[in-house]
């Protein structure tokens, strides 16, 4: 019971310092005059996972144990982030992309890493303690998901979605987490006996993964399904706050306080997290993967066709199923891998799947879906109505929804995988 609760913290600390800008900094960034680089900021989560996760990854499973690794990661992102911060109070609306770009690009190269180490963290834990993943992780990981929740108040609560102080909210938790970190179970790394090849010696083992038809396609489409990941994350919020620009919608509620209306997509993920188990014994991998895809394609949908005000209950139904869309994808494929991997490579696998959705995905999602966005919205003429400018957006959305079912389509043709109901395993 104590390591559970220790890894509960652990998972709460980890999401709460992402949640504390990953809705809201889209808002901020508008009041500041960078609309149009919303998806560079977002972006840029996804070009250091192409490298940064699967580099700790190695590190964790060749050299140092898994919590120390995780603990420097934390150190340096929240310098990192509360640098970005103490810039943007200092600038204003007069900050310059280039510098608060870099500063914040470089804490996120340090936190996007740690998504996958805190997994591989927990993994080994339990493990250790002769405890089953499939049942025991989602329970704890739960927490993770109202750490993000938490943050998402506390930022829109405090006044804090369009400053810079969400990034110090963010700095000061993920230092926090890093000290945490070093009074987590210490996790083996599989130096081994002998000589080794280069391959093996820098963990890129995982990667031979691709020859399996199976695996290789799970990856491909991992990484197109990550296209949708930051999407809403990076425009939601925008999205809701454009609404004020007609007066009929200007004060309700889900402008005012557009990340507590965006939380109930996190809040969902708490449940959908539990359901977790449950779906994968009786699905498998294979219906588990496409149910999620069809919830991101009713994710855009509701959105293209919902507003604030008599039609706010699309909105709530577009939050509600992201639970399914966003945890039957990621912590369902996170399981998949660590059942469908040897434990030498475990960590390095685990980097490979987040530089799959949250790299090539993610990158070519955000910056695709700004210049989608860009078209249809940010490039309307100065004197658009607002009336105008929600049509451009709900295009948006509209093109996002379809895309997501040609991938669940293209998924449930392409991806053969038999599965068998057992008491030990959740997909064989």
């Amino acid at each position: 019971m104590r390591l559970k609760v220790h890894l509960t913290v652990m998972n709460f600390l980890e999401f709460a310092v992402w949640g504390a800008y990953l809705t809201s900094m889209g808002s901020y960034l508008v009041k500041i005059g960078m609309a149009g680089n919303i998806g560079w900021f977002y972006s840029v989560q996804g070009i250091v996972s192409l490298f940064m996760p699967a580099l700790a990854g190695i590190i964790a499973d060749r050299w140092i144990q898994g919590q120390k690794v995780l603990s420097l990661c934390h150190l340096l992102a929240g310098i990192f982030m509360l640098g970005a911060s103490l810039y943007g109070f200092r600038t204003g609306e007069d900050a310059s992309f280039a510098v608060l770009f870099t500063l914040y690009s470089l804490s996120v190269a340090f936190f996007m890493p740690t998504i996958a180490l805190a997994n591989s963290v927990a993994y080994s834990a339990l493990e250790g303690a002769g405890l089953d993943t499939v049942k025991d992780f989602p329970a704890i990981r739960v927490f993770g998901t109202v750490g993000f929740i938490c943050s998402m108040w506390v930022v829109d609560l405090g006044g804090m979605q369009e400053n810079a102080a969400q990034f110090a909210f963010s700095g000061i938790l993920s230092l926090l987490l890093s000290a945490y970190a070093l009074t987590l179970p210490a996790c083996p790394v599989s130096s081994g006996d002998g000589r080794k090849s280069v391959a093996e010696a820098l963990g890129l083992r995982a990667f031979a993964l691709f020859r399996q038809k199976r695996m290789a396609l799970f990856f491909i489409f991992s990484m197109c399904l990550g296209i949708c990941l930051q999407i809403t994350n990076g425009f939601a919020n925008p999205f809701l706050s454009a609404f004020g620009g007609i007066p009929e919608y200007a004060e309700t509620f889900g402008v005012r306080h557009a990340n507590i209306l965006i939380s109930i997509s996190q809040i969902s993920e708490t449940c959908c997290i539990l359901l977790i188990p449950f779906f994968l014994s009786r699905f498998g991998i294979k219906r588990v993967m496409f149910i999620a895809m069809m919830a991101w394609v009713f994710r855009f949908g509701f959105f293209a066709i919902g507003n604030p005000g008599t039609g706010v209950w699309l909105f709530v139904l577009s939050m509600l199923v992201y639970g399914v869309a966003f945890d039957f994808f990621n912590i369902s494929g996170s399981l998949f891998v660590d059942k469908e991997t040897d434990i030498s490579i475990r960590s390095s696998a685990q980097g490979l799947f987040m530089m799959m959705t949250n790299g090539l995905g993610a990158t070519v999602g955000t910056l695709s879906a700004q210049a989608v966005i860009n078209h249809f919205v940010y490039d309307l003429p100065g004197d658009a109505t607002g009336h105008e400018v929600i049509a451009g957006w709900h295009m948006c959305w509209y093109i996002f929804a379809a895309y997501a079912l040609v991938v669940a389509v293209l998924f449930s043709v392409l991806f053969k995988y038999k599965h068998e109901k057992t008491k030990d395993r959740h997909t064989k």
